[in-house]
């Protein structure tokens, strides 16, 4: 079961971060182009925020059920182990935070009234995030 979990978890990220790209191109092109935000606009952000989410419910699991998650709190000097502290803390804790900006981008665009502000709160939010997700992702096991 954990390996299942573990291969959906770095598969689903493919997913979760290209429509991240996806969603923040999507911004940025609606603000240069002055264009209207429309259903689509609206439905591309709501599938990033989608994936995003269940991407964080897919590694809480994973989180709780390895070795290098919870467990690994009671290895003494995990935090000196730079691979051991990126599975344990670091990339947890910054994608909590980097959903968290995905999410409040998503509730502040619908309080907006122009199409600019929609457009440049999702890409701000979902650019913030993008970069967190990316500055704490573990390359070592990608590549």
């Amino acid at each position: 079961m954990y390996n299942f979990i573990q291969k959906f978890h770095s598969g689903w990220a493919y997913l979760a971060l290209l429509l991240l790209v996806v969603t923040v191109l999507n911004s940025v092109i609606g603000i240069v182009s002055k264009k209207e935000f429309t259903a689509k606009d609206r439905k591309i952000a709501l599938f990033g925020l989608i994936f995003t989410h269940i991407q964080l419910l897919v590694g809480l699991v994973l989180y709780f059920v390895s070795e290098v998650g919870m467990k690994a709190f009671s290895t003494e000097g995990a935090m000196k182990i730079p691979e051991l502290r990126l599975t344990m803390l670091e990339h947890p804790l910054i994608n909590i935070v980097a959903i968290v900006l995905i999410t409040i981008g998503w509730s502040k665009h619908k309080k907006a009234t122009t199409n600019e502000a929609k457009f440049k709160t999702i890409a701000v939010f979902y650019g913030l995030g993008l970069i967190l997700i990316l500055a704490r992702l573990p390359w070592h096991l990608w590549l």
